[in-house]
């Protein structure tokens, strides 16, 4: 099997980890503050639900470009790059999440570190659509 998918998976699965650490801040904030449902107005039980949520919304996307670049022949460092990068956003993006108010540097390089691999995955795929015409 190629190396590139390979490397997809490897951030596929570092991404779900990622999810699943989100996933248990967030029902260890709602068991802290007893929130059933939702956050309860309780703005610890919001930012660890919005940072749950966020990261739930871009990975889906993140995997399914890393998967695409890698079937499409991009060389296997490129998939490294887009899903180290992509990671080091989400990470840092909840980093911000959970430990600040506001625009945090966190959130701040979390998004620019999210929005640049997927931009740049975007004109690769793109770019293998007009080669291939």
């Amino acid at each position: 099997m190629d190396s590139g998918i390979h490397a997809a998976g490897l951030w596929a699965a570092l991404n779900i980890i990622v999810l699943l650490v989100l996933s248990g801040i967030t029902s260890a904030r709602r068991r802290k503050h007893r929130v059933s449902l939702g956050d309860g107005g309780k703005p610890p039980v919001e930012a660890a639900s919005r940072a749950f949520g966020n990261a739930a919304e871009y990975m889906p996307l993140a995997i399914a470009t890393l998967i695409l670049l890698a079937l499409t022949g991009h060389q296997t460092w490129v998939v490294h790059l887009i899903g180290g990068s992509f990671l080091l956003g989400r990470i840092l993006h909840a980093w911000g999440m959970l430990t600040g108010v506001g625009p945090t540097p966190g959130r701040m390089f979390g998004m620019l570190l999210t929005y640049v691999p997927l931009l740049a995955s975007a004109v690769m795929l793109i770019c293998c659509w007009v080669g291939g015409l």
